[in-house]
């Protein structure tokens, strides 16, 4: 089992680190909308990976079979694996090269917030907002929670998922 979670958890996180590493810095030039769904792209992308691991584990050491419980179990270890590389490469990327994207992203937020129309007091508790999101989010800590539950809630929906497709519980007979 440590095998199939340590592989199929390093593909994951090392092609979503990868990933992040060639497209961020081309964000200023395509807009923090496209980055976004670029970045959540990419992110589900390499997600697939946990399918994959929870696949290979129920061929491979299952023999054939898995309960959803185990296939679960496998799927969220491979999913923590990968985020840890996910989250270990942006706190490289923002602390050392990016300290300066929570001021861009939060000037973002308040344009668009002024370009949608919004009234001047949507806009007035935007930059509020955006202010405390900023000091908030040069704190280490909330820095890596936030990166944390930026992509945790895409693997876990990928575990249920490959859970519930992949569970069986007769191994098939040979032909």
């Amino acid at each position: 089992m440590k095998k199939t979670i340590l592989t199929f958890g390093l593909i994951s996180g090392g092609i979503s680190a990868v990933m992040m590493l060639l497209t961020l810095p081309f964000v200023d030039k395509i807009g923090f909308d496209k980055g976004e769904v670029l970045g959540y792209t990419l992110i589900v992308v390499s997600a697939l990976f946990i399918f994959f691991g929870v696949r290979s584990y129920r061929e491979n050491a299952g023999g054939g079979k898995i309960t959803f419980g185990r296939g679960f179990a496998v799927g969220i270890l491979i999913t923590l694996i990968a985020n840890f590389c996910y989250v270990a490469t942006w706190e490289v990327l923002y602390f050392k090269f990016m300290p300066d994207f929570g001021d861009k992203y939060a000037a973002y937020a308040v344009e668009k917030a002024k370009k949608s129309g919004a009234s001047p007091e949507k806009i007035q508790q935007t930059e509020r907002q955006m202010a405390q999101f900023t000091q908030e989010y040069k704190s280490f800590p909330v820095n890596v929670g936030y990166t944390f539950l930026e992509v945790f809630p895409i693997g876990l929906v990928v575990t249920l998922i490959s859970a519930a497709l992949l569970r069986r519980k007769i191994a098939p007979q040979p032909a």
